[in-house]
């Protein structure tokens, strides 16, 4: 995957946090958290786990590893044999891993969902603008028109055909990347499987966040999302979890995580309909009840304007979004339990 700038950090614990209500007084003395710090999906990656078996919580930690290892060779794109790799190379998959055809499915839900904006099937611009911009003397604007709508032939999630035991790419030149969505799903997955063994109190960054219980001082977990501007300032703080008027999971897209040439304004979050970088807002922030929707959601809503935004946001009643606009101010959207109480914005 893209080895993407960082928008998102967890909020250290402090001796001023205020404990969410009914959280577990034991759990401060009883309990230290197991913390492990490494990469997934092409992104700084941390996990916070609370279990008074620290043995257990470690042996946890290990599978999880092992799981984000094995999902990348599912999704990635910089893995030659990756199951996703292959099939861009061949232009068809025959008995695909089964989580391919479940994120692939997904995706082309919220392809539909959003009117296109959402299109896994951009990887042909993303390949059209990196070799533009890694030839020298490139010009600074980007390709050419004529470059762009050729590169746009192989675009359309139509163009896709899912099956369980087969995936195919009708049109010649197509290639598909979850560089929108996977990282969400690999955080879900591996939440998923902290939960089932046992886990309650978890924090999850995989470059995309999530929570669940609270952390070791009985306060609730909290994110910061960062101003893409200067990485040193925070546009806002966000509880998560699992109590009321919070939410699990925390995405965020910003036009600045991946840059082509020196105009920040030519990036990765391309508009499937023009073939051009999207510039509607600096970033936009999700919450949602799983990192899979708020991951995706997040890229989608990205390239929308603002009463297409509104009308996918109004499909997905649980989530909410945050979008930073070029002039610095934040505009708040959607109608999901963190309406209430959760924000706090500091400079």
């Amino acid at each position: 995957m893209t080895d993407r700038r960082r928008f998102l950090s967890i909020v250290a614990a402090c001796a001023a946090a205020a404990p969410a209500a009914g959280a577990r007084a034991s759990v401060a003395a009883t309990t230290r958290p197991v913390v492990w710090r490494g990469t997934a999906m092409g992104a700084l990656a941390s996990m916070t786990l609370l279990h008074p078996d620290r043995e257990k919580a470690r042996a946890l930690l290990q599978r999880c590893v092992a799981e984000i290892d094995r999902l990348e060779s599912v999704f990635s794109l910089y893995r030659p044999d990756s199951s996703l790799s292959r099939l861009n190379a061949a232009g068809a998959l025959r008995n695909p891993p089964l989580e391919l055809v479940e994120l692939l499915s997904l995706a082309i839900d919220l392809a539909r969902s959003s009117g296109g904006a959402f299109d896994p099937t951009v990887q042909p611009l993303y390949r059209l603008y990196a070799a533009h911009f890694g030839r020298p003397g490139a010009s600074a604007a980007g390709p050419t028109p004529v470059a762009i709508a050729d590169a746009l032939k192989s675009v359309g999630f139509a163009g896709v055909e899912l099956r369980t035991d087969l995936i195919r790419l009708r049109r010649p030149g197509m290639a598909l990347t979850l560089n929108g969505i996977a990282q969400g799903f690999v955080t879900d997955r591996v939440a998923d499987l902290l939960r089932a063994g046992g886990l309650d109190d978890l924090m999850i960054d995989l470059g995309e966040v999530r929570a669940h219980g609270h952390r070791a001082d009985g306060a609730r977990w909290r994110a910061a999302v960062a101003d893409p501007r200067s990485l040193q300032r925070v546009l806002f703080e966000l509880a998560l979890g699992d109590d009321a008027g919070t939410l699990p999971a925390l995405a965020t897209s910003a036009a600045s995580g991946t840059v082509f040439g020196g105009d920040p304004r030519i990036h990765h979050l391309f508009d499937p309909a023009t073939g051009r970088s999207a510039n509607r807002y600096l970033s936009v922030s999700v919450a949602a009840p799983r990192a899979t929707l708020a991951d995706g959601l997040s890229t989608a809503l990205s390239i929308m304007p603002a009463e297409r935004a509104a009308a996918l946001l109004a499909a997905h009643p649980t989530a909410r979004a945050w979008f930073l606009r070029a002039d610095g101010g934040v505009t708040m959207a959607g109608h999901g339990p963190t309406a209430r109480g959760t924000l706090r914005t500091r400079t």
